[in-house]
């Protein structure tokens, strides 16, 4: 362990992923930790990680490889999908209070999942929850939840299930009046955030400064932009030159969209599982819009502002590509 004030030895599970290669590239282009990729015996992802990181290779099946990989660790980083096996992160969680881990960043990164009922009605309560809890009662480590909100160019982009646009056929779907706003970040502000985290010093040092201590078993909140669907689509007529008269619209309701998507989701039709997310964090409740009701960290961890057009114009390109991929 760094004898030092500040953590060194960081371990990330899901390296090649959407969210890990965006904090495997922050955290190579600070050039302050030392970062160890755990990956499967067999996985090929070995062969996708970049130079600079060094390659654990464990079985989720033999706890004992999973801890010696995280001997000597300060921070436990685990991104994943949300279908990944629901005990992987426990079996992680586990072997990091087994080799004495002091930070676990469970797998969050997305709504605010400190208000359980939003975390149970988006079917991800289930398998995150337990995992902080088991972190908590284990006591050797402690948690760290990142709370950043949908991936807004990815969302826009993605279609009328997600923020309503329908870019092919210019089609936008209002959902109630158009006017609740939600927390959302961009790709690389996800990646600086976690790097400037864990570049904080690990105790403050002076009174009332910011270190890593203070968040632990807490979730911190960073965001990019805080936007109504009104406020995306005057973002979408500056980026493309339409206009109103150009598109078509379409009202929906927040909670008829939401039973909808509930009720395809239970019959077995995952498809309709991004409706059921997002349509949740459309509700009225204010459930999207966190930075109402905690103090975002973006000025702590000197996150830059961003340009909402630009954001759009990368939605905008990857709807004309058709891209619904990460």
């Amino acid at each position: 362990m760094s004898q030092s004030n500040y953590v060194k030895k960081v371990a990330i599970v899901g390296a090649t992923g959407t969210v890990g290669s965006l904090i495997v590239d922050e955290l190579l282009r600070l050039g302050k930790h030392e970062i160890t990729a755990l990956t499967r015996k067999d996985s090929p992802a070995a062969n996708s990680i970049p130079a600079g990181v060094k390659i654990a290779k464990v079985d989720y099946d033999d706890e004992s490889t999973l801890v010696d990989a995280l001997q000597g660790q300060e921070v436990l980083i685990i991104t994943m999908h949300t279908r990944a096996p629901p005990d992987t992160q426990l079996k992680l969680v586990r072997a990091a209070a087994a080799a004495n881990v002091p930070y676990v960043l469970p797998n969050e990164w997305g709504c605010d999942m400190a208000d359980e009922t939003l975390a149970k009605d988006i079917l991800l309560g289930d398998t995150e929850i337990p995992v902080r809890k088991l972190v908590e009662e284990l006591g050797k480590s402690s948690w760290i939840g990142v709370v950043t909100g949908f991936w807004y160019s990815y969302s826009l982009g993605f279609g009328k299930q997600t923020f309503g646009m329908e870019w092919k056929t210019r089609t936008w779907t209002w959902i109630d009046d158009g006017e609740t706003k939600m927390n959302t970040i961009t790709w690389p502000q996800t990646g600086r955030a976690v790097g400037k985290l864990l570049s904080l010093p690990i105790e403050p040092e002076k009174e009332g400064g910011p270190s890593l201590s203070n968040y632990k078993n807490k979730f911190i909140y960073v965001s990019s932009f805080c936007v109504s669907q009104k406020d995306m689509f005057a973002s979408v007529l500056r980026v493309t030159g339409t206009k109103e008269s150009d598109w078509k619209f379409e009202y929906e309701e927040s909670t008829k969209r939401f039973e909808e998507a509930r009720k395809q989701v239970f019959g077995g039709d995952m498809s309709a599982f991004p409706q059921l997310l997002y349509s949740r964090l459309w509700f009225k409740d204010g459930s999207g819009n966190f930075e109402a009701r905690h103090s975002l960290a973006n000025d702590i961890l000197g996150l830059p502002k961003e340009d909402l057009d630009e954001a759009t114009r990368l939605a905008i390109d990857r709807a004309e590509k058709g891209l619904k991929y990460h």
